[in-house]
């Protein structure tokens, strides 16, 4: 299972999602169990965001680069199609497993991308500011 931060409205949900292959699925909720508060800096994020992206007109055109994922690395692609708000790491960064990689805003939500592996980011596909669409690469770690 995959989990998420989701903020709607000013509250941050923990959701877990699991990938279902040739199997019935089901639905499990739990948003109305804790919903969080959210901090005080994510408004301010989304402003930084938005001005930063305003003047960078090549990277808000950007695409996700196509990379091939080599033997020994584990890809982290995107779960849903989106706009790059924040790429969180650098080439030859360590990550551990479950740290945010890439910030993913799909359908005026921010989805925090994480490391589905421990290891060493071997390479960055995105910038900010790309368009992706569900199953691009965003980044490899091996």
């Amino acid at each position: 299972m995959k989990k998420y931060n989701i903020t709607v409205n000013g509250k941050t949900y923990q959701v877990e999602v699991e990938e279902v292959r040739g199997a019935q699925a089901e639905a499990v909720s739990q948003a109305a169990a804790s919903p969080q508060t959210a901090p005080a800096t994510a408004p301010a994020a989304v402003s930084e965001s938005a001005a930063g992206t305003a003047g960078a007109s090549e990277a808000a055109a950007a695409t996700a680069t196509k990379i091939q994922v080599g033997d020994g690395e584990s890809a982290v692609s995107a779960p849903m199609p989106g706009t790059v708000l924040d790429v969180k790491v650098t080439e030859g960064q360590q990550v551990s497993s479950g740290d945010v990689v890439v910030i993913l805003e799909a359908m005026k939500m921010e989805n925090e991308i994480t490391a589905t592996m421990s290891g060493t980011v071997a390479s960055v596909a995105v910038v900010k500011g790309a368009a992706v669409n569900a199953g691009d690469v965003l980044i490899t770690v091996k």
